[in-house]
């Protein structure tokens, strides 16, 4: 079982106490210099978050984690910088590194994110196959899970709102109609 450190907002003092799901995400560097240094000086962004922070949300991360070309299937003509990978998914501009024809320049851009999927990279209990596919697929669902752990209470409550309001509806037209019925037009 997970041990949480936390500031007692009562006393003010260190404690500890297990973890629970609402709980944010340890960041694995103990600073940002760390982080930078492992990712050749860019930032990696906080994942916990990155589901909502994209204008395709899921469908843009699913891409970009699956999109990497295998090694020696990026277009010809494209050199890539030393700590930096390919990716078409990836907005970005590519010109400095193309030598090809100027008007057939790749769409994408590069990232210090190295690809973080192959085959076979873990092993599913059910007997899934652990493709490249399905990995990207089961990292974004939780990614999406964990940019907003409490959607599925917020749709059921909204459900519950909008079957009262329909209700509440109905009885006011029913009242409307008894009330204006005794009125000579």
């Amino acid at each position: 079982e997970k041990i949480v450190s936390f500031i007692d907002p009562d006393s003010g003092q260190p404690a500890e106490r297990p973890a629970i799901p609402s709980d944010k995400f340890v960041s694995p560097y103990s600073n940002e210099a760390q982080a930078r240094s492992m990712f050749g000086g860019a930032y990696p962004p906080d994942m916990s978050v990155i589901a909502k922070a994209r204008h395709y949300k899921s469908d843009y991360l699913y891409s970009l984690l699956i999109g990497y070309p295998a090694p020696g299937e990026a277009p010809a003509g494209l050199t890539e910088p030393g700590g930096q990978y390919y990716n078409p998914y990836f907005p970005g501009d590519v010109k400095a590194a193309w030598s090809g024809d100027p008007k057939a320049v790749p769409v994408g851009g590069f990232l210090a994110m190295a690809p973080p999927l192959m085959e076979g990279l873990m092993e599913y209990q059910d007997g899934t196959p652990a493709t490249v596919e399905q990995m990207a697929y089961d990292v974004v669902t939780f990614l999406t899970w964990a940019a907003e752990p409490k959607m599925e209470e917020r749709k059921q409550l909204g459900l519950i709102v909008m079957i009262f309001l329909l209700v509440l509806a109905v009885l006011l037209y029913m009242s409307y109609r008894q009330i204006w019925s005794k009125v000579e037009h």
